[in-house]
């Protein structure tokens, strides 16, 4: 788990006649229909499995869950395993390639399209050595060509999705036998965009763990390309939301950075006008700070769109919808959302395995509403 996780001791579409009709959407087998319907739903979940048990029966009878609720889309937020593997309390995957493969699994045995944002448990963290003390940059280049060695999503149903070209992220290459570690730009195609009536979604590359700042081995070269790749790439898609005259935006990541002062249980503590972030008790030397150049980049962003925006994260458990950001003078953004989906809370005597759906109507005042779905099978 991340370093605040142990402080804390922490769906083809299927169309139903005269029931469900899916939304107009490209997908890889089929051509794009005019049909218009301004109202779908959109599953979200994350930071499981973590465990045996949640591994089955509670992911399969999640993922029975969404299929049974004629999605739109879902997306993942991160995190396949705990933040420690065999090790760990409970026991969980290594970082190996067979985490991938059963990830992967999990997704194409969703109806609809099916997304997914890397997790710090997936990559950062694979360099401790109770995940069996992987190269953490080898490890995300191996989730690039598992999960985005194409333009289109997971899922039996396929949607073609937009891809970061520029600017570069960081890939892999290895070094000589016992020599230093040798990277190469690469485009960061994990950071995905797509539009569906009218709504702009888009998955970013941002993580625990200080960003990859900080934990066993941090990597400030890896981290300074991807976070400005992933500024760049909310900036662009906010400039095309606004192109498009699109109704909202949800932008989909794993970190739960933190917005204020409110819960450093959870999240790293901020100046909510600065966004700065604030150790208290104070920290010699001070904890890096992995967030503050995006989440001002980003507050810019949602203040000058002035629609809807919600910031979908993982990462700290704790299922949640609220209004946390403040603007540069300390007034409440009022047109942003903070949803966090549920995960792994085996710890506190639940296994919350459960997920969270998104109801999208562009028409509406607010476009988004969001309701909990607690899994019969995994009560």
């Amino acid at each position: 788990m991340e370093r605040r996780k142990v402080r804390r001791s922490i769906i083809g579409l299927v169309l139903v006649a005269a029931a469900i009709s899916a939304p107009a959407i490209a997908y890889a087998d089929n051509a794009p229909t005019n049909k218009k319907n301004f109202d779908y739903s959109v599953g979200l979940w994350g930071d499981l499995p973590y465990s045996a048990v949640q591994s089955d029966p509670g992911v399969p009878n999640l993922i029975a869950d969404m299929n049974s609720q004629h999605l739109a889309f879902s997306v993942h937020d991160g995190d396949f395993k705990a933040g420690n593997g065999v090790g760990g309390t409970p026991p969980s995957d290594n970082c190996d390639n067979a985490l991938y493969v059963k990830g992967l699994a999990y997704l194409n045995q969703l109806e609809a399209p099916a997304m997914f944002t890397p997790g710090d448990n997936d990559w950062t963290d694979c360099d401790r050595p109770s995940n069996g003390g992987f190269n953490s940059l080898e490890r995300l280049d191996h989730e690039r060509q598992v999960f985005f060695s194409t333009p289109f999503s997971a899922g039996k149903k396929q949607l073609k999705q937009e891809v970061q070209s520029t600017p570069s992220c960081l890939g892999y290459v290895s070094g000589p036998a016992a020599g230093p570690t040798v990277t190469k730009p690469v485009p960061c195609v994990e950071n995905r965009r797509w539009t569906v009536e009218g709504v702009t979604y888009a998955t970013v590359n941002i993580q625990d763990s200080c960003n990859n700042l900080c934990d066993t081995a941090p990597d400030r070269n890896e981290y300074e390309a991807r976070n400005k790749a992933d500024i760049a790439w909310i900036q662009e898609t906010f400039a095309k939301a606004k192109a498009e005259q699109s109704a909202a935006v949800m932008i989909i990541g794993q970190a739960d950075p933190g917005f204020d002062k409110s819960d450093g249980t959870r999240a790293p503590l901020r100046d909510p006008k600065t966004l700065a972030q604030v150790d208290d008790p104070p920290i010699t030397p001070p904890t890096p700070d992995g967030y503050q150049s995006f989440l001002v980049a980003f507050r810019s962003e949602v203040i000058a769109f002035g629609r809807p925006v919600a910031y979908v994260h993982g990462d700290s458990h704790y299922f949640r919808v609220d209004k946390p950001l403040l603007d540069a003078a300390g007034k409440r953004i009022q047109n942003f959302t903070r949803v966090e989906t549920f995960g792994d809370n085996a710890a506190n005597g639940l296994n919350d395995v459960h997920w969270l759906k998104a109801l999208v109507d562009p028409e509406s005042r607010d476009v988004f509403a969001f309701q909990a779905q607690i899994v019969p099978g995994n009560k």
